[in-house]
């Protein structure tokens, strides 16, 4: 695995109202320098929006416990999932995300170079990123919380060690 996030470029939209319309959405690209520089960031990282334990654990305990990595020096909480920008934004609408900013790999480039891309057809998911975390300063990668198993089309999902309290204790005993 990395020492460093790799060098990767997100497809994104944003809400621009000079567009007009029903889609008021720019595409907008970010760099990892734009997203990591300068940052110390928590990152998650799960196999797809709308999915039962994204939706009903992962992504909503983060949200929850935003304020507290935040009182710890955390700059931004970023979910990432190889979904496009579209599905990103109607998930985030629909769990009411505010706090944690949902980042999509479409093309699961950042995915693949972090070496975290798994085949997940056995469930009908094509290539999606295996469930992990990690804890990254000014680009460089602190600490990574890696679900056991890892490994194309698992017959499982582990949840044991990505999730936000696993992260949120890690900083609190780092001081």
């Amino acid at each position: 695995m990395p020492t460093h996030v790799p060098s990767a470029t997100f497809k994104t939209r944003v809400r621009d109202e000079s567009v007009g319309g029903d889609n008021p959405f720019r595409w907008q690209e970010l760099s990892t320098d734009d997203i990591f520089k300068g940052k110390k960031v928590v990152v998650f990282s799960l196999p797809g929006a709308f999915t039962p334990t994204c939706s009903t654990s992962h992504l909503p305990r983060y949200e929850e416990l935003h304020d507290e990595f935040k009182a710890l020096g955390v700059d931004q909480i970023i979910c990432i999932s190889v979904n496009d920008a579209f599905v990103m934004y109607q998930w985030g609408l629909k769990q009411n995300a505010k706090n944690v900013f949902l980042l999509p790999d479409g093309s699961g480039e950042f995915t693949r170079k972090m070496g975290m891309l798994v085949d997940k057809d056995n469930v009908g998911f094509g290539y999606r990123s295996w469930r992990y975390s990690m804890l990254v300063d000014n680009g460089e990668i602190k600490k990574m919380f890696v679900e056991p198993g890892f490994g194309d089309n698992c017959p499982t999902d582990p949840f044991e060690v990505s999730d936000a309290d696993t992260m949120l204790n890690y900083l609190k005993a780092s001081g």
